[in-house]
C-alpha cells in the first residue's frame, strides 16, 4: 500500500538522516565518462565498473577516442562487465553518433539521450541528474524494490514507479532520493532478508508494519 503523505514525509526525512552524504558510486570526470560507466553498469556492480573504467579512461575518455576504436580493441577492457558484446557495440555506436551530431558532447535532454544506442530511461536519468544537475529519478533494481516495498510507490513496472516517485517526492530531492533508496537497498532492505528489526523506517514502512 502507498504511504500516507505524512508517512512519506517522515520516511524521506529518516532516509536523509541515515544517508546524509550520498553521491554517485560510479567514477567519472565528465558527462561522457558517466554515460559510458552507466551503460556498463547494467547487470554489473558499480565496484566492478569502476575497476574497468579506472583503467579504460586512462587511455580513452572522450567520444572521439571511442568513435575511433574498433570493437576488438575495446572488448578486453570491458569483458568483465558482462554482456560485453552488446555493451561494447552500443558504446561505440553511441560515441560515433555523438561525434557526428553533437560535436562529441553528451546531449542534455532525455529525448536525445534515449535515442542513443543502448541508452534507456534509467541511464538517461542518471546522466541528467549527476552530470547536468537536472532533477530526475533513475529507477534501478534497488530503487524499484525498496520504493515499492516501503510504500513510496505502488507499481508493477519501472516506468510507473518512476512516475509515482516523482509525484510523491519533492522535485528538489529527486536526485538525492535516488541514492537514499539505493543505499538503503544495499545496506538494510535487501531482496531476500530485509533487516526490518534495525531499519530506521520500521515504524512508517508499509512492509514492516504489515509483515
Amino acid at each position: 500500500m502507498m504511504l500516507t503523505a505524512e508517512n512519506r514525509t517522515e520516511a524521506l526525512r529518516r532516509l536523509s538522516e541515515a544517508y546524509p552524504d550520498v553521491k554517485p558510486a560510479l567514477h567519472f570526470r565528465s558527462p561522457f565518462e558517466l554515460l559510458v560507466a552507466t551503460m556498463l553498469s547494467a547487470q554489473c556492480t558499480d565496484k566492478q565498473v569502476n575497476k574497468v573504467t579506472d583503467v579504460l579512461y586512462q587511455k580513452y575518455n572522450t567520444a572521439a577516442d571511442f568513435a575511433a576504436l574498433d570493437y576488438e580493441t575495446l572488448e578486453p577492457y570491458i569483458h568483465s562487465c558482462g554482456f560485453f558484446r552488446t555493451k561494447g557495440q552500443n558504446i561505440l555506436a553511441m560515441s560515433r553518433i555523438l561525434c557526428e551530431r553533437y560535436g562529441g558532447e553528451v546531449p542534455k535532454t532525455r529525448e536525445e539521450l534515449t535515442a542513443l544506442p543502448g541508452v534507456g530511461r534509467k541511464t538517461a536519468n542518471v546522466v541528467l541528474a549527476f552530470a547536468f544537475g537536472v532533477p530526475a529519478i533513475a529507477v534501478d533494481t534497488h530503487v524499484f524494490r525498496v520504493s515499492n516495498r516501503i510504500g513510496l510507490a505502488e507499481a508493477k513496472d519501472v516506468e510507473k514507479t518512476e512516475q509515482q516517485l516523482m509525484e510523491n517526492i519533492p522535485e528538489e530531492k529527486w536526485s538525492e532520493a535516488h541514492h537514499w533508496l539505493i543505499y538503503h537497498g544495499r545496506q538494510v532492505c535487501s531482496a531476500q532478508r530485509p533487516k526490518c528489526d534495525v531499519c530506521t523506517l520500521k515504524e512508517v514502512c508499509d512492509f514492516a508494519v504489515h509483515r
